[in-house]
């Protein structure tokens, strides 16, 4: 359940961008990209699972080793069913910078391509600057139109979507032990969602968040970025 903090005229603004940037039809020149972050914990077997046989399930033991965290950076083309799964060892600035390159490889003809994600102290164009200096962080920066969600407003990123795929679909329930595994399971798990061209339809619109939170958004400016 998520929980919605006070809805002021920053956070309707801010809302609205995100919910109009949805509603517009698919253009390929500009294509709309949600981005997020999932924390995955690591764990190695202490015994070797018990293979299934006939007449046998398979057994796991219910002790593990704790083997550190990773972080995986997950990106959505909703409307494209156009998937990108990144893990890295943390999430750092450096780590942030090196996925938005990776993005702006994956749309070399587009005009712009229109960001979305959270927040978080990293997500911004110092992060950039610190691991490609200057100028090629502003090359870079300008590829992108960033619409931030509103504070305590994740809910409104289909990237949430994105990682709960990524987590029922990929990691489930299995013990995975290091980040080398983690990026074979990652990659083997795009291939298979990105050739099914799997696409997330949302649903909820600006005429449905007026309803739901009472309020008119003529009485509210739109946010500029």
């Amino acid at each position: 359940m998520w929980c919605v903090a006070e809805i002021d005229a920053e956070y309707i603004a801010r809302m609205e961008d995100v919910l109009a940037l949805y509603e517009k039809p698919y253009n390929p020149h500009e294509p709309v990209v949600c981005l997020d972050e999932k924390p995955v914990v690591l764990h190695a077997e202490v015994r070797h699972p018990q293979p299934a046989r006939p007449g046998s399930i398979a057994k796991r033991d219910g002790e593990y080793k704790r083997r550190g965290t990773a972080n995986v950076f997950c990106a959505v083309e909703a409307k494209a069913g156009r998937h990108f799964t990144r893990p890295t060892a943390n999430r750092s600035g450096a780590e942030f910078a090196k996925t938005i390159e990776q993005l702006a490889r994956r749309y070399p003809h587009a005009r712009t391509i229109h960001l979305v994600f959270d927040n978080l102290n990293t997500h911004c164009r110092k992060s950039l600057e610190k691991y490609f200096g200057l100028q090629k962080a502003v090359a870079l920066w300008s590829r992108f139109a960033i619409h931030r969600t509103p504070k305590h407003g994740s809910w409104l990123n289909q990237a949430e979507v994105e990682i709960s795929l990524f987590s029922r679909q990929c990691l489930g329930r299995r013990r995975i032990q290091n980040l080398t595994t983690l990026r074979a399971e990652a990659k083997a798990w795009n291939q298979r969602i990105n050739r099914d061209r799997v696409i997330i339809r949302w649903n909820f619109s600006r005429t449905d968040a007026q309803a739901v939170f009472h309020y008119q958004s003529n009485l509210f400016p739109r946010s500029r970025h």
